[in-house]
């Protein structure tokens, strides 16, 4: 079996790849660059992730919604040249584990495609590429149908650092205890975290955000309370002090911070 015969073939294992490359084409395999590039704000982007965005050949990304584009290229819209190819991966927003494993391996396959030609891809992940990221399972597939492959990521400004810095105020002091919640299901959680931190970021609280209300008013802690939505992008908006807030209408974008010990 030639490489080019397995090129063509989407779905031969990484195995027969390997064995049919020899060394001098491992070694000018491209490299898979994970790209941080913040919550929001295009600037936020570090230079670092900024120069290698703009060398890679491939940038690939999360697809947006219908004809739009995805959060992450929004956001680096501007940085792309017209030199450059891009690919949107399609990531379901499923619970469904044979659907998102799919899903993983038809994305790593698609971006392998470009690595094993030599080309370097950059995938752009909004916030920071270790913090919650879709980056993580790509690179986890990659490397799981395809070993060779070579993999960096690069760090950025992630979404509960940058809503304390809307809020204007320190995510953490001195000795304080931080939880993040990824996602709320249920207040107990909450309870849980209050009984051991002083500051407690809660992600992906919108659906949920009448009970935690309630729970907060119980504890009196509405008053330490502050939700930001859309953190840095244009359409960001602030809720301080939520003691007149029970029925906030927020997007999923939107983070709550408790302040649990601080007077705020």
């Amino acid at each position: 079996m030639t490489l080019k015969k397995i090129a063509d073939d989407a779905s031969a294992p990484s195995a027969a790849i390997v064995e049919a490359m020899d060394t001098e084409t491992l070694a000018t395999t491209g490299t898979l660059y994970g790209i941080s590039v913040g919550p929001g704000d295009p600037d936020l982007i570090t230079v670092k992730a900024l120069q290698i965005l703009q060398q890679v050949k491939v940038v690939a990304c999360p697809k947006g919604m219908g004809d739009h584009p995805g959060i992450a290229q929004a956001i680096v819209d501007k940085w792309i040249g017209p030199h450059q190819t891009l690919i949107p991966l399609i990531f379901p927003y499923v619970q469904d584990e044979a659907e998102l494993e799919m899903a993983w391996t038809t994305a790593a396959q698609t971006v392998w495609q470009h690595l094993y030609q030599g080309q370097d891809v950059g995938f752009i992940c909004e916030g920071d590429i270790s913090f919650y990221s879709t980056f993580t399972y790509l690179a986890q597939t990659l490397q799981r149908l395809y070993p060779e492959t070579q993999i960096e990521a690069i760090p950025g400004v992630c979404s509960p650092m940058a809503t304390a810095n809307a809020l204007g105020l320190p995510l953490t002091m001195q000795s304080q205890r931080l939880t993040i919640l990824p996602a709320v299901y249920s207040v107990d959680e909450i309870n849980k975290a209050l009984q051991f931190s002083d500051v407690i970021v809660l992600m992906k609280m919108s659906s949920v955000y009448d009970q935690i209300w309630s729970l907060l008013q119980q504890k009196g802690l509405l008053t330490h309370s502050h939700v930001v939505e859309w953190a840095t992008h244009p359409q960001q908006k602030i809720y301080r002090d939520l003691r007149d807030r029970p029925h906030l209408k927020l997007s999923y974008f939107s983070i709550m911070v408790v302040y649990n010990n601080r007077p705020v």
